[in-house]
């Protein structure tokens, strides 16, 4: 099995999701592992029960401390844990914009309602009263606005006549229970899942002008021009040609750059058959971290090297504006 991601989880009191995330963890096909449960309340019940269980705890009070500080100390007991990911499970301090900003993308966070309905506080009784046939649980990447980034997965769960807020959040907890773990072992799983590569990759290479996409030789490839002349640029490679990786082919300058990059980057690029001997080179995506922005410099890069003149001339009219 491929590493695990490694997870820090921030609690604030008896930490039951924590312990959903931790006892899922714990399957055979699990895709993360808690390196850390954290806390702002150092006496946290759900602290005993990780330590119980063995996982690495720590615990910073936010009394007396701005956000700033009490971010800090949190953030640098995930990094010494080696996390990759932070989990909120119940954890009740809103986080500082820098903190979100040094985490994009990597802070999830469950929140009592289906969203993006009733963010905020009193979410069960906002629902009962609106008259909501359902309430709910939503899983989503965290963002410096309150409850407002990405939705990754819903637990719709009925109202009941005569519900009270208290009856209506037990039975939506259970729902958490069942979502939040394998929500994230969807999110930390998707650097190695060939359909969320190839739509980032879609998204990055269709946006450049006059591109189409064309398979060939079993890839997808991505091409520049008309339908009938167009020269392709990129090409999706999902483990083609007995590889191991799940990558990106672009066109370097010739076989010295495709050797220096592969020879001195050999966990970023690697030279893949049949393309290779004409200079393409692999650049991997199913690695850890992987750098977006990296793959959106390369596919302009090879864009520019077979794109018409007259395109390439607009797109540098428009750079210098």
């Amino acid at each position: 099995m491929a590493d695990r991601a490694k997870i820090a989880v921030f609690i604030s009191g008896g930490g039951t999701n924590m312990a959903a995330i931790l006892y899922a963890s714990r399957l055979p096909d699990s895709p993360f592992e808690i390196v850390l449960v954290a806390s702002n309340t150092p006496d946290a019940a759900g602290l005993a029960l990780a330590q119980l269980e063995g996982i690495p705890t720590y615990a910073h009070s936010h009394k007396g401390h701005s956000r700033e500080v009490q971010d800090a100390a949190m953030e640098a007991a995930a990094l010494d844990a080696g996390a990759q990911f932070i989990v909120l499970a119940g954890y009740m301090r809103i986080l500082s914009e820098g903190f979100v900003k040094r985490w994009d993308k990597r802070i999830l966070n469950i929140h009592p309602s289906l969203l993006p309905k009733y963010k905020g506080l009193d979410t069960f009784a906002r629902a009962i009263e609106a008259g909501d046939s359902h309430a709910g649980a939503s899983v989503h990447v965290v963002t410096a606005e309150l409850d407002a980034g990405d939705v990754l997965a819903q637990a719709k769960v009925a109202i009941a006549p005569g519900d009270t807020p208290e009856s209506l959040g037990g039975r939506v907890k259970l729902a958490e229970h069942q979502l939040y773990p394998r929500a994230i072992a969807d999110y930390v799983s998707r650097g190695s899942d060939p359909g969320f590569l190839l739509a980032k990759v879609k998204g990055i290479a269709l946006a450049l002008p006059e591109t189409h996409e064309r398979e060939s030789h079993g890839s997808l490839g991505f091409r520049v021009g008309t339908e009938k002349t167009g020269k392709y640029f990129a090409y999706f490679s999902d483990r083609h040609h007995g590889s191991e990786h799940i990558s990106l082919l672009v066109k370097t300058s010739g076989m010295d750059e495709l050797m220096n990059l592969v020879e001195g980057q050999p966990d970023v690029y690697y030279k893949p058959a049949f393309y290779g001997a004409s200079g393409w080179v692999g650049l991997i995506l199913n690695r850890p971290d992987f750098d977006w922005d990296h793959a959106a410099e390369w596919l302009e890069r090879s864009w520019r090297a077979v794109a018409p003149k007259r395109l390439t001339k607009l797109t540098d009219a428009a750079d210098m504006f």
